[in-house]
């Protein structure tokens, strides 16, 4: 087994110390596919292909609110590639969301169903709007409307959103009764990530954060690492942060820090997780029940086995990548670690697990939810956690394989296998006309 040594580094003399908290997921997408082609034989056209999406959608999306005034928004939904199947991929409602955001994490979304190897491409779509400034009602108003908007762009053998950042299970439910009424017949495969009572599946609220979970474990066993041994320090107590701090505690491991966007509970004794409500239980909650509160970036830095940033991307920099203590970096959250920061945590020998494979229980579980819309028949949650468990597994085997053959870092190793498999397609099916 590989050993772990830490070495300081000094960013003064880092040559890319440029691409840090500005580098955008479309800048970090194309950057992470130029790094994982120079390690196979693949024909450059399609690497060329690999760098834009298949379309972008923009429209504009009206709604009057509840005080009777108009107002228009910008929706966005990148279609990168299709080749392995129909575009898949979330719809958030943020401030932030642009036209290249949804590009680049709609790449995303391409490598790691490749890296599941499930029958999906990659999509991402979204509204630049402050969801917390919408009322319920106009909420839903925005969603409809969305949806009439990106009718013909979306279908469940198409094009199929799920939950992202400021929309959950009832914004879809919201979108698959717009589509439907279109439709006129209840069409419940095209969005997943829905309330069970309306075509959902058990157990997809909590898959990434099992995911990610699943994938701390495997490595711990990979590295000859007891897990009633391991601390483990969560940024982020959302749904994935919540759901693998819970499971970790669960499996025996030591969880010392957990923390929300006003600062982290810390206790190097370990936190009893199950008694702190996750955000989603109530809101900005974790401060309120700790006794010893650090600031996000301390929670960071912590001397602890694992670190799982499970917040917001771009969180691990160049400010602060030579000061991470974990020994293993699982990247709960979409795109945390910058380029330049994952350098320098590979010279430091700090084995980082991308996205790509980590949280990838969430689109795991949608495909079994898109899967059960189509035959119409539900499965149970232990049928679904057996199943994750297993496409886990054998995801970590295939990039596992990739990592011991290659000399190259888990997240080439995972780029490799996506994109080896997105390549095969390509090839096999060839450019038409």
């Amino acid at each position: 087994m590989v050993s772990q040594t830490h070495t300081t580094h000094d960013k003064s003399d880092d040559a890319t110390t440029d691409l840090d908290q500005s580098e955008s997921a479309l800048e970090t997408a194309r950057r992470q596919l130029r790094s994982a082609a120079t390690h196979i034989d693949i024909d450059s056209s399609i690497v060329e292909r690999l760098k834009y999406p298949k379309k972008v959608h923009e429209v504009t999306v009206p709604i009057k609110r509840d005080d009777g005034t108009v107002e228009v928004f910008t929706g966005y939904r990148a279609q990168h590639d299709s080749v392995r199947g129909p575009f898949k991929g979330g719809l958030r409602y943020h401030p932030e969301v642009t036209r290249d955001e949804c590009v680049g994490l709609g790449m995303w979304m391409t490598w790691k169903c490749a890296v599941m190897d499930l029958p999906f491409g990659g999509a991402k779509g979204g509204i630049a709007v402050n969801p917390k400034e919408l009322s319920p009602e106009e909420k839903e108003r925005l969603t409809r409307r969305f949806a009439q908007e990106l009718r013909d762009v979306i279908g469940p053998n198409q094009d199929i959103p799920a939950p992202d950042m400021g929309t959950d299970p009832q914004t879809m439910a919201w979108l698959m009764d717009a589509y439907s009424m279109q439709e006129g017949e209840t069409t419940p495969g095209v969005v997943t990530g829905k309330p069970p009572v309306v075509g959902g599946s058990k157990g997809r609220e909590e898959a990434p954060g099992r995911s990610v979970a699943i994938i701390t474990r495997l490595v711990c066993e990979y590295y000859d690492r007891q897990l009633e041994e391991t601390t483990v320090a969560v940024q982020g107590y959302g749904s994935v942060g919540a759901n693998a701090a819970r499971l970790l505690d669960d499996w025996g491991a030591t969880v010392v820090a957990i923390s929300d966007v006003n600062g982290a509970m810390y206790d190097p004794a370990g936190i009893d997780t199950a008694s702190v409500p996750s955000h989603d239980e109530e809101p900005e909650a974790v401060t309120k029940y700790a006794e010893s509160v650090i600031s996000n970036d301390e929670l960071l830095t912590l001397d602890v086995d694992v670190l799982i940033p499970a917040a917001l991307g771009n969180v691990i920099t160049t400010e602060n990548a030579g000061a991470i203590s974990a020994d293993f970096v699982i990247e709960g959250a979409n795109g945390p670690t910058t380029s330049a920061a994952d350098s320098i945590l590979a010279e430091r020998d700090i084995a980082v697990i991308p996205d790509i494979l980590a949280n990838a229980g969430g689109v795991t579980v949608s495909y079994f939810e898109w899967l059960q819309d189509i035959n119409r028949r539900a499965w149970s949650l232990e049928r679904v956690n057996d199943e994750l468990d297993a496409e886990m597994q054998a995801a970590w085997d295939a990039v596992r394989g990739e990592f011991e053959q290659r000399d190259v870092t888990w997240r080439d190793a995972a780029y490799i296998v996506a994109l080896s498999r997105i390549a095969e397609a390509h090839e096999a099916r060839g450019l038409w006309p």
